[in-house]
């Protein structure tokens, strides 16, 4: 059985550079809360987005266990679309209500799913059984990678969804057993 800490990225102003916006404030004390969280429970590795909001998430955590993160594409945020909607609301509850639409040069939700559940799978298919990980992720792809096991996790779910926070998932055999929010917001 394998422990995946899903954390979705504390807060971060929006700006256009999805590679390089950093946490706020805000964003950095939530961090520290999530380091403290994770400093209670046993970590073998750390996996984030390649995005910097991800990566800084869990570098306190990874820093205080002395464990170095990797990063890995699958877990990026979906690509809504090529240039930036005017209308994000509209547009999101578009890719949501139909797994298969896209918007110019953005990925399907059928399609980020993939991208994530591909990526889990390539992860705990190099793992022993135990091994437990913490993956540093976007709302959209935590959401869409919980749907896979269950469609509770929905549109729904992404919206109540906070900055930052963390599902705590026992995998077997590529089957969720349990999916449990772990993440106290103060």
């Amino acid at each position: 059985m394998h422990t995946i800490y899903l954390v979705r990225h504390a807060h971060s102003p929006y700006t256009p550079d999805e590679w390089g916006r950093p946490l706020s404030e805000n964003g950095f004390e939530d961090a520290k809360r999530v380091a403290d969280f994770l400093d209670t429970v046993h970590v073998d590795r750390f996996i984030s987005s390649p995005y910097k909001r991800a990566i800084q998430t869990i570098e306190e955590a990874a820093r205080r266990k002395k464990l170095p993160i990797k990063t890995e594409d699958a877990f990026k945020e979906r690509v809504l679309a090529a240039t930036s909607m005017p209308h994000f609301e509209s547009a999101i509850n578009a890719v949501w209500k139909d797994e298969t639409f896209t918007h110019p040069g953005g990925e399907s939700n059928k399609t980020a799913r993939k991208r994530a559940v591909n990526g889990l799978w390539k992860i705990l298919d190099q793992e022993n059984d135990f091994a437990s990980i913490v993956i540093s992720t976007h709302g959209n792809i935590l959401a869409l990678l919980l749907g896979y096991f269950h469609s509770r996790y929905d549109y729904m779910f992404w919206q109540q969804l906070e900055m930052p926070d963390v599902y705590q998932m026992l995998i077997e055999k590529h089957t969720m057993l349990s999916c449990t929010n772990v993440w106290k917001k103060k």
